[in-house]
């Protein structure tokens, strides 16, 4: 993709590339199915009614939220499984350049090209297998881009196997797809502040667990030991075993406003209602029943990467959203978006009335 900056064979200062970002894109290239069949010209229909979903998306979804971002956005990047990897493996690189900074601190710049290659070449194979895995679940995404240009994103053999699987209506579906990407795409754009503090609030949480050398032996041990923690449900994933007490709260923090974006994004793009997507309730149940529907390996890679956490966002962010609205309304609601200091809780996220209490004073 011509458009992605290449990553450095090198760290900062000089330091030798600990993991191959390139290698991680060709395995993952090599690991991921091409997703459903379709003919060269329905691919081409495909990819142009995308595009249309996401331009048709736009005034629907501001009128809802009454949130404006400025003209010139990019356009919709409408991608297939290998370009949602390569363009997150760039965004990757880019977020824990630091992480690889601190870990490396201190380790001999001489040392011997061959083993500096292959262990880079072992993380970089790592990293593609995880992203091959999540670029069949991925239906579209906002993303932040710490290293460029943010773009929304829809992928197209995602979108197209689960209206597939769901047996719903494929305008309609991909519009309401289309709904939900905007939304974050508003949230963002709209509010320009957030962006920089999501990237700041990650990088620093993830230098924050990052180990030094001298730490690293003893943090191998210990998820070792403490691995079968990760598929207990209800799990963090790793994260529940890699973390300290204080590190938790940090994460409970970012997840707590990851839980506001996506369940603001859940019922922004239903309220929109049937007379733009006329079959918005027979797709909202049935993606919601595809949703709880995962078993089998699926559901122990799921548990291990804690995406199964990322799914109770949906359904808690959502139920904040509805009980700010419930008892403000949604122009009230909208100071959510104000500044960092206005953003929910964790506590609050369970309880909308405390935050209601705690910004409106009622």
């Amino acid at each position: 993709m011509s458009e992605l900056a290449k990553v450095p064979d090198e760290q900062p200062g000089g330091r030798p590339q600990y993991v191959d970002w390139e290698f991680a894109k060709a395995t993952g290239r090599r690991l991921v199915n091409a997703g459903p069949r379709v003919t060269p010209s329905e691919a081409t229909a495909i990819v142009g009614e995308l595009r249309e979903a996401a331009a048709a998306a736009r005034e629907p979804i501001a009128s809802t939220t009454r949130l404006h971002s400025p003209e010139g956005a990019p356009p919709v990047l409408v991608v297939d499984r290998p370009g949602w990897m390569d363009l997150n493996i760039e965004s990757m690189a880019s977020l824990v350049a630091p992480v690889i900074d601190k870990v490396t601190s201190g380790i001999s710049r001489n040392a011997p090209n061959a083993v500096t290659a292959i262990g880079g070449k072992v993380t970089g194979a790592e990293t593609g297998a995880v992203m091959s895995f999540l670029a069949s679940k991925v239906l579209g995404q906002y993303d932040l881009a710490p290293q460029g240009v943010p773009r929304l994103m829809l992928v197209a053999p995602n979108i197209v196997q689960t209206e597939r699987e769901l047996e719903v209506d494929t305008h309609d579906f991909r519009l309401w797809v289309a709904m939900h990407e905007e939304t974050h795409r508003l949230q963002f754009t709209a509010n320009p502040w957030l962006r920089d503090h999501m990237i700041a609030r990650t990088r620093e949480l993830t230098v924050d667990i990052a180990p030094t050398p001298t730490e690293l032996a003893g943090r191998l041990q210990e998820i070792a030991r403490r691995l079968p923690e990760a598929f207990q449900p209800g799990s963090q994933g790793l994260a529940e075993i890699l973390l300290t007490p204080e590190q938790r709260t940090k994460v409970e923090e970012i997840t707590a406003v990851m839980s506001l974006l996506e369940g603001h994004a859940d019922v922004m793009m239903d309220e929109v209602g049937p007379q733009v997507i006329p079959t918005v309730a027979v797709i909202r149940e049935r993606f919601t029943k595809r949703r709880q529907g995962v078993s089998g390996v699926d559901l122990i890679l799921r548990r291990v990467l804690g995406l199964e956490a990322k799914m109770r966002q949906y359904s808690d962010g959502a139920g904040f959203v509805r009980g700010v609205l419930e008892r403000v309304g949604l122009d009230d609601f909208n100071a959510v978006w104000s500044s960092p200091e206005n953003l929910p809780t964790p506590a609050e996220i369970g309880s909308p009335q405390a935050w209601v209490r705690r910004v409106h004073g009622r």
